[in-house]
């Protein structure tokens, strides 16, 4: 994006109109000037989310003018850190980090979350994706797919699946496969993502999907075994685990979608700019090799290009949602 350029005061000659029509300009090209800008990101310290979000604001802090810095506000699915960017000013200077496990499916489930998804924001563009990898516990026994079925229908009612909550990335991940395999697993549900993988690791649940950042380092120590990665494509990081989709269920997709969003009516030059830098940090060499370390992939997606995944994206959890019956209670 372009940065409106101070021109001369020879508005003065133009008279007051000429002026107050320039104040405006003045004001957007001053922007953010050295006032913060707050990326808010929906979940707490620690997981994939605010790892993305604070590489994010370290180079969009060097592509804007102000400092970006992260604030987390979890709590209910991500929706009340939605909730308050969409009540924010749109003024460029409060942004969102979102997690299609918020903007495309917790809107199936919280009806009375505040504010509407397609009304309340603005999408600058989408940042990245991550795999979730499909890992059981150790004592299972168990070291792929096939053989996961398998024990899940000669035991019915035997096994358990760790979640972090309705509506989590990790748990819609979970309720597609098993609709896919035609299983029934118990889930067990956790505060949190940490507590669903330390139970995971003791075996007190056998299976779990589990983003990348937590996966590998338990990957490698041998503390879980994944036997699936829930992308098209394997990952250069686990190049031995197949993914779902070879593994029996053509075209199974469950990744962890991050999304750049602002509150609606903030200015069209606004959101070029802040797309525009955005894009030149996910161009960054240092930052895709530390999202890679960690099996993140860039994904430099545009304003243009926004609502129409987000459509699409809505329309597929929505039906996951709805043919498992998932609920909140």
């Amino acid at each position: 994006m372009t940065n409106l350029t101070r021109r001369g005061f020879g508005a003065a000659s133009l008279g007051l109109i000429g002026a107050a029509a320039a104040r405006p300009v003045l004001a957007q090209d001053a922007w953010p000037g050295t006032r913060p800008v707050t990326l808010v990101v929906s979940w707490a310290p620690g997981g994939s989310s605010d790892f993305t979000a604070r590489l994010l604001a370290q180079g969009l802090s060097r592509e804007l003018p102000g400092n970006v810095v992260v604030d987390n506000r979890p709590g209910a699915s991500g929706t009340i850190g939605h909730a308050s960017v969409a009540r924010a000013r749109p003024d460029g200077t409060t942004l969102l980090l979102g997690v299609n496990s918020t903007y495309a499916m917790s809107r199936h489930l919280f009806p009375q979350r505040g504010y509407d998804d397609e009304r309340a924001f603005v999408g600058i563009g989408r940042v990245a994706i991550s795999p979730i990898f499909l890992c059981v516990s150790r004592a299972l026994g168990v070291t792929d797919i096939a053989g996961l079925v398998a024990r899940a229908k000669a035991e019915p009612g035997r096994l358990s699946y760790g979640s972090s909550g309705a509506g989590s990335s990790a748990h819609l991940a979970t309720e597609l496969f098993l609709r896919a395999a035609g299983i029934d697993i118990l889930n067990v549900t956790y505060r949190g993502g940490a507590p669903a993988v330390q139970a995971l690791v003791t075996n007190e649940v056998q299976v779990a999907f589990v983003d990348g950042v937590t996966a590998l380092p338990l990957m490698a120590a041998g503390q879980i075994v994944a036997i699936g990665i829930s992308s098209l494509e394997r990952n250069s990081l686990a190049p031995t685990v197949p993914t779902i989709a070879e593994s029996g269920f053509p075209g199974f997709e469950a990744t962890t979608n991050w999304s750049l969003l602002a509150p609606a009516g903030t200015p069209p030059a606004i959101i070029a700019r802040l797309a525009a830098a955005k894009s030149a940090v996910l161009r960054n060499p240092e930052v895709i090799d530390r999202m890679r370390q960690v099996a993140i992939v860039p994904m430099d997606g545009t304003p243009e290009q926004f609502p129409e995944y987000l459509a699409a994206e809505s329309a597929k959890w929505g039906e996951v949602i709805r043919s498992r019956g998932i609920t909140l209670e």
